[in-house]
């Protein structure tokens, strides 16, 4: 028959044997099998806090020119809805309001961060099982399992280039996202094992996401998560429909990895590691939480550099500076040098590594005021930033660790250094839990009235016992900080 006549076909059962299960199949095969209450408490725990940091993010984003304008534009090519919006008036179709979710949680760079699959993951994951949850009246429970099922695979997914996505130009974020999110919302929309691995074949041909934003501070990179958990929710529900769609979406000859790496990348993948000790290893456990609203791969830099600040380096004395850094960060925040010692808006200081040690060294702080214009810009910062040069850290870790060190020839002719060999928020160097809260506060502080920010904490950290339409609902009627 032609195609105007023909009759989609209906997904088959996954292979018995996991021997011969393709990799998106295992994986649909895990998330269907997870139930709430098989995910250990812990897991559960640290899901909410993760949660709870990306909100407040987003809070402290909303009143953003980007904000505004991103939302603005998303609202009204889309039209009126029925799904929240954080901290927002608009009320969005479903799919839309993932997408402007994302951009708010992701908008400032501040939220977690998958070390070994150098990917955010939340800002997906989150917005496409808020939206789905609260668009089927799903519980708290379900909208936390859906989450982790997103976590748990995009961690692995992400994790087995090894970094070498970067190296070619496509961000993590947006490009796993699509995957993770399609899990995330095929969960919600109860879809059996065969139509969640459709899913992320269908998510094979729409995941996305450019890393040209690095080349002059665009605002694209804000975009990405949203985009991604927006193409999740199409693909799982065009899945529940029974589209056809490729079995091998990331092994096999024009999948993800072979598609989107160059040779010497793709020789270097581990494709065992996307579902590796599925169930019993949880990824989720393994994601770092930002201690400072900047690109992760500065973060080392930035702590050194405050180490020595606080130790009396005094910057008028600085001759020049060297900070070592991982050789697979060097293309995001270390070149072209010229132009990454001349930020040019808030995201491109975000991505800079001569600012980063600049401010650290400077001002011994590295917080949302030092991305302002005037903080960047300072006649000061700037000589500072022309004095720092990189060279790669030969001892890194690097994805495990985003590990550097930032070494100061001063015009006395001492020479004093710092490293950090393991980043603070690292799983093996972990904020605590009220570290997290503090941040979670302060974010919120900036437009949130206190009152609002610890029903909205209550009702994260007490999900397993509330619904999503309760978490929207006070995610969404809040008040404006004093």
């Amino acid at each position: 028959m032609n195609d105007a006549g023909a009759v989609a076909p209906t997904p088959s059962a996954l292979p018995a044997s996991p021997a011969t299960a393709s990799i998106s199949e295992t994986l649909a095969r895990f998330a269907a099998d997870l139930s709430p209450g098989a995910i250990p408490e812990r897991v559960r725990r640290r899901a909410k806090h993760l949660v709870l940091d990306a909100i407040g993010c987003a809070f402290a984003a909303r009143r953003e020119a980007f904000a505004e304008r991103i939302v603005r534009s998303i609202a009204r090519l889309a039209g009126p809805g029925a799904r929240g919006v954080i901290g927002r008036r608009e009320r969005l179709p479903m799919r839309d309001a993932a997408f402007a979710n994302g951009a708010l949680l992701h908008g400032l760079d501040y939220d977690d961060t998958h070390p070994a699959g150098v990917i955010h993951l939340t800002v997906s994951a989150f917005p496409a099982a808020l939206a789905v949850a609260a668009e089927r009246d799903a519980s708290g429970a379900e909208l936390l399992a859906a989450y982790v099922a997103g976590v748990e695979a995009g961690a692995r997914l992400a994790s087995v280039a090894k970094g070498g996505f970067h190296q070619v130009g496509f961000h993590p974020t947006g490009l796993i996202g699509a995957f993770a999110a399609s899990l995330v919302a095929g969960y919600l929309l109860k879809l059996d094992a065969a139509r969640l691995a459709t899913a992320q074949g269908i998510a094979l041909s729409f995941a996305s996401g450019s890393l040209q934003f690095i080349e002059d501070g665009a605002w694209t990179k804000r975009l990405h998560p949203g985009w991604a958990a927006a193409c999740g929710i199409t693909a799982a529900a065009l899945a529940a429909d029974d589209i056809p769609a490729p079995r091998e979406a990331y092994e096999g000859r024009f999948g993800l990895f072979r598609s989107h790496l160059a040779p010497a990348e793709f020789a270097a993948c581990d494709l065992a590691a996307a579902t590796a000790a599925l169930g019993s290893v949880w990824e989720t456990e393994n994601v770092s939480m930002k201690p400072y609203p900047a690109c992760h791969f500065v973060h080392a830099a930035i702590e050194a550099a405050i180490a020595l600040h606080r130790a009396g380096v005094d910057p008028a004395r600085v001759r020049s500076v060297r900070a070592l850094v991982p050789a697979g960060v060097v293309k995001s925040v270390c070149e072209p040098l010229a132009a990454k010692r001349r930020p040019k808006s808030d995201y491109d200081a975000k991505f800079s590594l001569p600012y980063a040690v600049a401010c650290g060294l400077a001002r011994g702080r590295f917080g949302m005021a030092e991305l302002r214009p005037e903080a960047f810009r300072a006649p000061e910062i700037e000589a500072l930033m022309d004095k720092v040069n990189y060279a790669v850290d030969e001892a890194s870790t690097f994805p495990r660790h985003y590990s550097g060190e930032v070494i100061v020839a001063l015009s006395d002719g001492r020479t004093v250094s710092h490293r950090v060999a393991v980043n603070l928020g690292n799983p093996d160097r972990p904020l605590s839990e009220a570290e997290i809260e503090r941040k979670f506060f302060e974010n919120c502080a900036q437009t949130l009235d206190e009152p609002s920010a610890r029903r909205i904490r209550d009702c994260v950290l007490d999900l397993d016992a509330r619904s999503a339409r309760e978490l929207e609902a006070a995610l969404c009627h809040v008040q404006a900080a004093k």
